[in-house]
Order: structure tokens, then C-alpha cells, then sequence
């Protein structure tokens, strides 16, 4: 018997206890760091991959083509993807395997890292900007222009990521674009990362001009990440300068320049999509790095926000161990998100980063994964894309192209159910507290950022 859940869209399901307020604990905290992200971009790349990227990728320097994004690559009806890091990118094999998946399955779509938190650009561009301050010095991509011929023979529809503000290259010969230090110089926070001013202008520009060669390329849709102010401890701000502002917020100065990206894309007919963080659905104000969702949602086609259940707070959403509860945490996350778009004017989709890695207990397995997905449906958003930092990804959480064979576990309530008894699991435990069930898990003691 086959069992073809993934394009239920069930009535939504009541979270078993919700903090007032919406999202607890995170909210609440003014200077705290926030976690909302899964794994460095250091963790991304590995001798094994850099050196099948480097002996299988293409040696001569692409040409770049000008072609219609959208006649190349109709944007799929719901987009269910996968992060390609810039190593695996660049790697004929590696990307293969990941073609094959997605012919197997569900997946339809690959976002690929066109600059990273590095601040290297994958390819080999024309900008001039980008080889003046010597980010043109690390290739991972030689042949992005054979890659989008592959992706586009395979119908997997091509997203190009693009980090902003995270880029000590540029910080490094533009020291004016960067956040300065009270001290002098350049600000570096406590974790040894530069920060761009996303105040400045010429920031978005850089940017920009990457953004419009890739278009031209091919790519149809572009999805800009590290959109926002640093996120630090109160010590670390308390240095942090940040020029520019012209009296704008934080918000505002986000807001206004992801409108001006739309302007300057526009002639290009292209996708313009931003990551956020989770946190950002259901915190009703700024919590310090320019992000609030209805200042957002309007200026992009679509917000993504990293709903990972492993980077929420002890406490969010009523829940001690958020990661314990991947469908309930997904669900409650995305209905915020969608409660709060509909009273914004020309709201763009939501479509939400989910955790396909491990960060505390439980581990994440298929049922984990797939736990996320059936919440992400059952919020009523039928996009997904999935986060792996090194893009290593759970094929048992993803349908088969011709269905599921047996009915999916998923991981709700605090244990495994087959997805089509997830409501009466719910209800069975309706009178006993999540936090209860979740305090025999430890919590995990380690946050990353993405």
C-alpha cells in the first residue's frame, strides 16, 4: 500500500502549550545572542570535497551567456529543495548524486552557494569589484555556466545564495563598508567574525552587481542571506559603530534596501528571496539585527525563515527541549508567520529553511526531517528547502516520485507516529505538558550560526 502524505494539507493542528506571546523565552531576552542557524560555513567545504571539486570540475574560464532565467527554468509550483555548498557545487560527482536524489524524489530545486560567508566568489566573475579585493582567489565552481546546462537538462530549478553582510574579504580592502570599532579600526566580534555595514549603500551595490551577473547567467531566482545587523553579546555591541544610519532603525534601513535590490533586478525578471531568522515569524518586535517580518515580507518575493527546531530557546513556544518537538516548533513557527502576512499588503510567500543535520538530542533522522515537512504542510506552505552544511541529505525523509511504499514515521508529541496519526497522538497527550515530556532529553550546549 502506498501512502501519499506529502501534499496533505491538514486543518492546523493547536501546539499542546504555547508561551504567551507567541514565542517565549527568545523575545524576551534584549542583547542575548541568537541562535538561528545551522552550521558554519567552515564546516562546509573539507579536504575531500575541495579536491574532487578541484579534479573534476572544468579548468577553462566560462563565458557568460545572456539568456531568459525564466524560459530556462519555469519556477516549479512548489519549491522543495536542497542547499549546495559551493565544494559540492564544484564537484561532478558530487553533484551526480545529488541530481539522482532529486530525480528519485520529491526534490526539485537546489540552492547553490554563489558567495559564501567567505567571502569568495564560486566563479569566475566579471566583476570588477570582486578582483580588485581578491575574492575572485578561491574557485569552487569553475564551470557555473555547465552546471546551469546540467541542472537545466534535469529540470531541478537553480537558486543562487548570496551572503551579504558575513565578508571579510570586502572588509578587508573597503574598511569604510565595514562596522567600526570604538577603538579604532575594524569591529570584529568575540567569535573572530568582520561584520559589513548594512547601513552603507555600496554594501547592497557589491551585491548587486553579483547578483545580475549570475542572472544573466541563468539563474532565475536570487536569495540573499546575512541580511541583517551582527548579532553579539552586549559587550561585543557596545564596541560595534555603525555608520551611515542617516537616523534610520536597524528595520528600516533593511527594509529600504532590500526595495532598492527589487528596483535594480527588476529589468531582469528574476526571483528576489531573503533569508531571515526563525525567530523573526514570532517576535513581535526588532531584536536587534534589523529583521521584523511585516517591514520584510513586502519587498521580497519570498522570506525564509531558518526554523530550526535545535536553534530555538529552552522554552520557546512552551516547549524545554524545542528539538525534541520538530513538528509542533515548525508548525507553530510557520502559522505565526502566516497569521502575521496576511495583514501585510503585498506579502511574498514564506517558505522555510528545515534542519536536515543533528544538534542535541534526538538525533535527526528521516522521522525528524520529515516531521518538519508534514508541520511545514500542515501550516498550509507547500515550499521547503532543506539545510545540510556539508550537503549530505536524509533520502528516506523525502518521497519517493512514486510515493511512499510504507506510511512515514514522524517524530511528534515527543515520540514516533505514522504521520496519519499525528492529530490523535496529539490529542491523546493534550493534558500532559510538552516541557515534561521533553525533560529527559539533554539540551544541547552548542550553538552554531548560520
Amino acid at each position: 500500500m502506498r501512502f501519499r502524505v506529502s501534499r496533505w494539507l491538514a486543518p492546523l493542528v493547536p501546539v499542546l502549550v504555547a508561551c504567551e506571546g507567541g514565542f517565549g523565552a527568545v523575545a524576551q531576552q534584549p542583547g542575548a545572542v541568537l541562535a538561528d542557524a545551522a552550521l558554519t560555513d567552515a564546516a562546509v567545504g573539507g579536504p575531500d570535497v575541495e579536491a574532487a571539486a578541484t579534479e573534476e570540475s572544468a579548468a577553462a574560464e566560462p563565458s557568460v551567456p545572456a539568456v531568459s532565467a525564466s524560459a530556462r527554468f519555469p519556477r516549479p509550483r512548489a519549491v522543495r529543495g536542497l542547499y549546495v555548498n559551493a565544494w559540492a557545487a564544484g564537484s561532478n560527482g558530487r553533484m551526480r548524486s545529488l541530481m539522482d536524489m532529486a530525480l528519485r524524489t520529491e526534490v526539485n530545486a537546489f540552492v547553490i552557494d554563489i558567495k559564501d560567508a567567505s567571502g569568495y566568489i564560486s566563479h569566475h566573475s566579471q566583476v570588477p569589484l570582486v578582483h580588485e579585493i581578491g575574492a575572485s582567489q578561491e574557485i569552487r565552481i569553475r564551470d557555473l555556466p555547465g552546471l546551469l546546462d546540467l541542472l537545466e537538462e534535469e529540470r531541478i530549478y537553480p537558486i543562487a545564495r548570496i551572503v551579504i553582510v558575513q565578508d571579510a574579504i570586502l572588509a578587508k580592502y573597503r574598511p569604510e563598508l565595514a562596522v567600526t570599532d570604538t577603538a579604532g579600526g575594524v569591529w570584529v566580534d568575540s567569535k573572530g567574525i568582520t561584520w559589513l555595514n548594512a547601513y552603507e549603500r555600496e554594501v547592497w551595490d557589491y551585491h548587486i552587481d553579483i547578483a545580475r551577473e549570475v542572472a544573466r547567467m541563468g539563474f532565475p531566482e536570487i536569495q540573499f542571506d546575512y541580511v541583517r545587523f551582527p548579532d553579539a553579546p552586549e559587550d561585543d555591541m557596545a564596541r560595534a559603530v555603525f555608520g551611515g544610519s542617516n537616523g534610520r532603525t536597524k528595520a528600516a534601513a533593511i527594509s529600504e534596501h532590500l526595495g532598492y535590490v527589487r528596483r535594480e533586478l527588476a529589468d531582469l525578471g528574476v526571483q528576489l528571496t531573503v533569508d531571515v531568522f526563525g525567530v523573526t515569524t514570532s517576535a513581535n518586535r526588532d531584536v536587534g539585527i534589523g529583521q521584523v517580518w511585516e517591514s520584510m515580507i513586502d519587498q521580497v518575493d519570498a522570506a525564509l525563515p531558518m526554523i530550526y527546531p535545535s536553534h530555538y530557546w529552552r522554552g520557546s513556544f512552551g516547549f524545554a527541549i524545542p528539538n525534541a518537538y520538530p513538528y509542533e516548533i515548525v508548525l507553530r513557527a510557520l502559522s505565526d508567520a502566516q497569521r502575521r502576512s496576511a495583514r501585510v499588503d503585498g506579502a511574498g510567500r514564506t517558505i522555510p529553511w528545515l534542519q536536515d543535520f543533528s544538534l542535541g538530542q534526538p538525533p535527526y533522522t528521516a522521522a525528524e526531517v520529515r516531521a518538519q515537512i508534514q508541520g511545514t504542510y500542515d501550516a498550509g506552505i507547500d515550499e521547503w528547502i532543506l539545510w545540510n552544511a556539508g550537503s549530505r541529505y536524509t533520502e528516506a525523509a523525502l518521497e519517493p516520485v512514486a510515493g511512499f511504499e510504507n506510511e512515514p514515521l514522524i517524530r511528534v508529541a515527543g515520540g514516533l507516529s505514522p504521520v496519519s496519526r499525528r492529530h490523535l497522538v496529539l490529542d491523546s497527550v493534550a493534558a500532559l505538558s510538552a516541557p515534561t515530556l521533553a525533560d529527559a532529553l539533554p539540551v544541547a550546549d552548542t550553538v552554531l550560526d548560520r
